[in-house]
């Protein structure tokens, strides 16, 4: 299969920081917010947990600036400690809805810390051979910020349909958007952009491998199973997935 190149650099991306910046910088807005609630950041974590629906490894991990919830749960993060989520995930604005307006008297926060950044593409695009794919052609200059790596030529797409949506575990409603890193490595239950080789119609879906056949699985079982043969190639996986600041 031919790589997938987005020329993202006509969308005046701005330059990426360092991860540990960010994550760190997301660590301290935590804790602030823990504060907020009377929770104390030491042994926080096992309330952080709960508030979260993970485990307390994980939330510590968060705490320690080591990692970043994704999407659902860093929304579920801002509902949970009553603070807005731009303020949590990106350090916009005030931490709640009332210190949020501008008042003269205090001085501004710092921008925030930047993620990697890459443009939003269409579905056709992203079915598309790496030759077609100029940098005329990529329609929208909307950039999203992700602390996951897409490599060089990464980029989003906007989920259409609710083939990937799912009442149970995981779910990828119509209207987020997903990350996709072409050339990555995919093992099963991955989940992946997929197109078919005649038509470049691209597809997401969830990579299955068993007893040496490729599967595309929706999370959705009212679609069926499709079998990925020589009429398919993989585009890229899904590194990220998230609400897009426009949907918040």
């Amino acid at each position: 299969m031919s790589e997938l190149k987005v020329h993202a650099s006509a969308c005046d991306i701005e330059p990426m920081v360092h991860i540990e910046e960010i994550r760190a910088a997301f660590a301290a807005r935590l804790r602030e917010a823990l504060l907020a609630n009377d929770i104390p950041s030491w042994g926080g974590g096992a309330r952080l947990a709960k508030l979260a629906g993970v485990t307390p490894k994980a939330s510590s991990k968060w705490l320690n600036g080591e990692t970043m919830p994704g999407g659902a749960k860093m929304l579920a993060l801002a509902t949970a400690l009553k603070v807005r989520v731009e303020w949590l995930e990106y350090g916009t604005g005030g931490m709640t809805e009332e210190t949020s307006g501008f008042d003269a008297n205090v001085e501004p926060a710092p921008g925030p810390v930047r993620y990697y950044e890459y443009p939003e593409i269409s579905w056709v695009q992203a079915g598309m051979p790496m030759e077609a794919v100029e940098i005329s052609n990529v329609a929208s200059c909307e950039v999203h910020p992700s602390d996951a790596w897409a490599g060089p030529n990464g980029f989003w797409l906007k989920v259409k349909g609710p083939s990937m949506t799912s009442s149970n575990g995981m779910s990828f409603p119509e209207g987020m958007v997903i990350l996709v890193a072409p050339g990555f490595d995919v093992e099963s239950s991955q989940f992946v952009v997929a197109k078919m080789v005649d038509t470049n119609e691209a597809t997401f879906k969830q990579f299955i491998w068993d007893s040496g056949r490729a599967f595309l699985k929706p999370l959705n079982p009212s679609f069926p199973t499709v079998e990925m043969d020589d009429e398919w190639a993989l585009v890229g996986r899904v590194v990220d997935a998230k609400w897009p600041r426009s949907a918040l």
